[in-house]
């Protein structure tokens, strides 16, 4: 395996969220082209490891409130080969796979 340099110690992640999220008001206004046969998404980055993170999102340590109320599971299929990647690299990729699906017709929340 090639060794990453320091740098490269963020990553993006998805997480499942129930579908009940559709509930939340903010939450449809912010997917007005969602398709009901796509699951509903919440799409960040951090310089943890993305299971570390999810596990703080669910105990309400620097949460998002989708993912700690209805966050059910990672999804690693949608982002695992993006990482690591440096800062830089990882913000900007949480903004492009949030967008790439939305287009694909998933509900998605990204901070």
């Amino acid at each position: 395996m090639k060794k990453q340099g320091a740098a490269h110690r963020y990553h993006v992640y998805v997480v499942a969220l129930d579908d009940t999220v559709w509930n939340e008001a903010r939450f449809r206004r912010a997917n007005p082209d969602y398709r009901f046969d796509r699951p509903c998404v919440y799409v960040g980055m951090t310089g943890l490891d993305p299971d570390l993170r999810f596990d703080r999102h669910k105990a309400d340590i620097q949460a998002n409130r989708y993912v700690r109320d209805y966050g059910l599971r990672l999804m690693p299929e949608l982002y695992d080969f993006y990482n690591p990647m440096p800062y830089d690299g990882a913000r900007d990729m949480e903004v492009e796979l949030a967008i790439g699906l939305r287009e694909a017709g998933y509900a998605v929340w990204q901070a």
